[in-house]
């Protein structure tokens, strides 16, 4: 057979394994998994000495556009993205005007034809005027799903009350995705807030603040017999809660809640380490790692959401809320492997898997005769050191700085077509709508 594409010589890391293989591509699809020595291809890459993984897919992220361009835009986002070995990703809705009808759902997918270099697919936000119209949103096509704010964050999307939560729940069919804080408690606490000490962020959100909504979000979802994914949990409590709940429930968490702990990130970040729901102590940080080894949680999102550093360097509380994270998730998370803290297979559970499982994407998130040939190629063995300037967001700066990490993406491949390669974008606006099998 004459493949498009032949990758040899590599270590694959698949849904049943990890051993030498190599991979046969053509149109944009894996036909061959196998030995593939002898065949004739188009195009061959050598892979020789790196591990070849389902590409990577990011559930969370936030590329600002439209109306914070200043930030981030869908094309510098998915430049982020792709240079760090993501090739897909669902990005969020809390833009402005925020993403809650179908005209400015449309207008996304319109906005991204062209300019994003990764696949993507975007959230339809909740409010407490378009609950009727949401089975209508999620049935668009490059719709991944509802996202509900249920506490206050960056953005004008709220439903904080039993009630609209439980409107939204009856009027939908497919997994909705929640940002789970108490917005009665946020309120309640935020007198708490110590000017200029971002240490005192996690003192305002509180992980009882988390736990509360949880509680809230889980009896309502049971209730309704209703599916929810609850995003970047940041709180011991949570992961146990939700362990007894995964007939309705899926958890997401962050490198960040992974990697960063409180008090010390405040005192060496400052408004760098300030997002929502809050960055923790220690404890929380294990009790998130025990969710990890136990598979309570499903998925890595990295809840990419930047701003400028003269808006982060503003005294606590007029500093605002959020990190980047999408080019940094698959080296902070490789550098976990490396020390041993979760498997390789378990990090591709996380990354592909995982999402393909939860919001049941048509074609992607394993590594199998039919799937797209979407590819995160890494280099296990690379030593290397995260810096601002590598980072292609236009805050131009990344928490994770100066941090030295043991495994990089070296190629990034989305459809079969290599769109990065040795921390340079090969191939511009390739990206395509994901597709989903409720909404095929």
């Amino acid at each position: 057979m004459n493949y498009d594409l032949v990758i040899t010589g590599g270590t694959l890391v698949n849904h049943d394994g990890i051993g030498a293989g190599d991979v046969g591509v053509v149109k944009g699809k894996i036909v061959a998994i196998g030995d593939l020595a002898q065949a004739s291809a188009g195009q061959t890459i050598d892979a020789s000495g790196l591990h070849i993984l389902p590409g990577v897919i990011d559930t969370q992220v936030h590329f600002r556009e439209p109306g914070n361009e200043a930030k981030e835009d869908l094309e510098t986002g998915s430049r982020a993205a792709v240079l760090g070995g993501v090739t897909s990703v669902f990005e969020m809705p809390n833009t402005d005007p925020a993403t809650s009808t179908v005209a400015a759902l449309q207008d996304k997918l319109s906005r991204a034809r062209g300019r994003m270099h990764c696949d993507h697919a975007f959230y339809a936000g909740a409010t407490n005027e378009n609950a009727e119209d949401l089975a209508e949103l999620e049935r668009v096509p490059g719709c991944c799903g509802i996202k509900v704010f249920m506490g206050a964050s960056t953005g004008s999307l709220l439903v904080s009350d039993d009630e609209g939560v439980a409107r939204v729940l009856a009027n939908i069919n497919r997994r909705a995705a929640f940002h789970s804080e108490d917005e009665d408690r946020l309120q309640d606490r935020a007198r708490l807030a110590v000017t200029g000490d971002w240490a005192s962020h996690p003192v305002v959100r509180d992980a009882k603040a988390a736990m509360l909504s949880t509680e809230r979000l889980v009896r309502l979802a049971r209730k309704a017999g209703k599916r929810i994914h609850v995003l970047h949990i940041s709180t011991a409590e949570e992961i146990e809660f939700l362990a007894r709940h995964r007939d309705i429930a899926t958890v997401e968490v962050t490198p960040q809640h992974l990697t960063l702990q409180a008090p010390d990130c405040y005192e060496e970040l400052q408004g760098k380490a300030q997002m929502n729901p809050p960055i923790r102590s220690r404890a929380h940080r294990m009790g998130l790692w025990a969710g990890i080894k136990s598979g309570v949680v499903d998925v890595i999102g990295s809840d990419h959401a930047p701003h400028l550093l003269e808006q982060k360097q503003k005294p606590y509380p007029a500093s605002p809320s959020g990190m980047p994270g999408v080019q940094t998730l698959v080296p902070v998370m490789l550098d976990h492997v490396a020390k041993g803290r979760l498997s390789l297979q378990r990090f591709v559970d996380l990354t592909s898997a995982g999402a393909n499982r939860i919001f049941g994407i048509a074609g992607k998130g394993r590594m199998s005769v039919g799937y797209d040939a979407d590819f995160t190629i890494v280099d296990l063995q690379a030593k290397r050191t995260i810096t601002d300037d590598w980072i292609a967001s236009k805050c131009q700066w990344t928490p994770f700085a100066g941090r030295k990490i043991t495994g990089w993406p070296i190629i990034t491949m989305v459809r079969g077509k290599t769109v990065m390669r040795d921390d340079e974008l090969i191939l511009e606006g390739a990206g395509q709508p994901i597709a989903f099998q409720e909404n095929l």
